[in-house]
């Protein structure tokens, strides 16, 4: 890969495309009322997603692009788990029957800071408005700093099955720089207890382009992820949006590598985890060859939701929390993000929505265009139907054809190997709402 081209298309800042249109394009004109419809129209019929947000840690990480924050009383933690569950039972009360749910996600923030008891106390009231399906994916990120025996008993009671352990980087001088110090020994420690507990099921997620990494410092990461033997391994590119998240500021500017630089880490990332074996999977997910997802992504059945890629291809999530993204068939809907406002409206009986989109017809054709690419790297635009020209979009191609990063042939675009690591930029140019806009999305690489 030539350096004009790392320069060219690197830097360039698009979405991730977890979604399509993005959360960026949600509107106040969707809400409560819009919210509660889709809900009313729902087919409980079939199973759906579920997604639980918590947004407290026990400390902010410099890093952290999410909607969370400190929270050091445990009286503040309490009084958020009542309002997710009075939100569920908002929610039940607007659909026409109790739910079936295929797959549970907590997120965050760090969700196990409301303790096993905690835990437990959100999952009756689940099983209270709905059932679970035979064999349901229950799964749960963790800081592994706050692992221990307690709660690894506990998520084992509840039928948590797969874990997501936030490791980021193991490079002492790379964890001090973003705030968070947790040697080898703890995340190996965390790793030990919940196997030994009975979940097998475990995904390491890192990240590429933080302050003073090196390439010999990401592959070291990478050689000890290995010892600990995961299914799954997610490795982000760090987004760096001082001006949307504030703490992010305690970041020096001045370490952080150059798109060049974020380049060849990543691809020291993807040679480390092929050659020992993993199967890689869409932009920036790696899985052992019999994993679900290594299946999805072989079948061309592989998909990308909020939580990223994944085997789940149901149309309806519904999430649970202060900023959850709800995805019905009509549409987005997202949760207050500001966690008072979220507490404050559910405690007066009253549905979160703050904001989302109603989807269009044309909407769905860009998504599944944007979604194709993203994850299977091609799409046969003839199978859209002959009225679906986009005759705009394949000019603004033509550049990335010259590059030799994406293919036309016989209405079929691909995404060549070397055109990988830019794929968001390809999936861009079917984004009608598409801007270059540092403020808003992160760095193609």
């Amino acid at each position: 890969m030539s350096d004009a081209l790392i320069h060219r298309y690197g830097g360039l800042a698009v979405p991730r495309y977890t979604s399509y249109p993005t959360a960026a394009e949600f509107t106040p004109a969707v809400g409560s009322s819009n919210h509660e419809a889709w809900l009313r129209r729902l087919d409980l019929r079939d199973s759906v997603s579920v997604y639980l947000h918590v947004p407290y840690c026990r400390q902010l990480c410099h890093y952290c692009g999410c909607h969370t924050k400190v929270a050091r009383r445990d009286e503040v933690i309490q009084a958020y788990r009542e309002r997710l569950e009075d939100e569920i039972w908002l929610v039940a009360r607007h659909l026409q029957g109790p739910f079936k749910i295929a797959r549970l996600h907590w997120g965050g923030g760090t969700p196990s800071i409301l303790g096993a008891d905690g835990l437990a106390s959100v999952m009756e009231v689940l099983d209270r408005h709905g059932s679970f399906d035979d064999g349901f994916e229950h799964a749960i990120e963790l800081d592994p700093r706050f692992v221990d025996e307690t709660l690894t008993r506990g998520l084992v009671s509840i039928g948590v099955n797969r874990v997501s352990l936030g490791v980021q980087d193991l490079d002492s001088d790379v964890q001090v720089a973003i705030g968070r110090v947790q040697p080898l020994e703890v995340v190996a420690k965390a790793a030990d207890m919940l196997r030994a507990a009975g979940i097998k099921s475990l995904n390491v997620d890192l990240m590429y382009g933080l302050p003073r990494q090196s390439i010999a410092s990401v592959e070291a990461t990478c050689t000890q992820v290995l010892a600990l033997q995961p299914d799954r391994i997610a490795c982000y590119g760090y987004a760096h949006m001082p001006r949307r998240k504030a703490h992010q500021r305690l970041i020096d500017e001045s370490t952080l590598p150059a798109s060049d630089a974020r380049f060849l880490q990543a691809r020291k990332v993807a040679e480390v985890f092929e050659q020992n074996g993993y199967v890689a999977i869409g932009l920036d997910h790696f899985a052992r060859s019999d994993d679900p997802l290594a299946v999805a992504s072989h079948a061309g059945k592989l998909h990308r939701n909020f939580q990223g890629y994944t085997d789940d291809g149901r149309p309806t999530l519904l999430a649970f929390g202060a900023s959850a993204i709800s995805q019905l068939p009509d549409g987005y809907v997202q949760n207050a993000a500001d966690i008072g406002t979220y507490m404050r409206t559910i405690g007066e009986g009253k549905l979160a929505s703050a904001r989302g989109y109603r989807l269009k017809p044309d909407d769905r054709v860009r998504a599944s265009i944007i979604e194709a690419l993203m994850c299977n790297f091609r799409i046969d635009l003839s199978l859209l139907g002959e009225n679906a020209t986009y005759a705009d979009e394949l000019a603004l191609l033509r550049p990335l054809i010259a590059d030799g990063l994406v293919t036309l042939s016989d209405g079929t675009l691909s995404v060549t190997e070397e055109g990988r690591p830019f794929v968001r930029v390809a999936a861009a140019v079917f984004d009608q709402f598409r801007a270059d806009d540092v403020a808003r999305f992160s760095p193609a690489i």
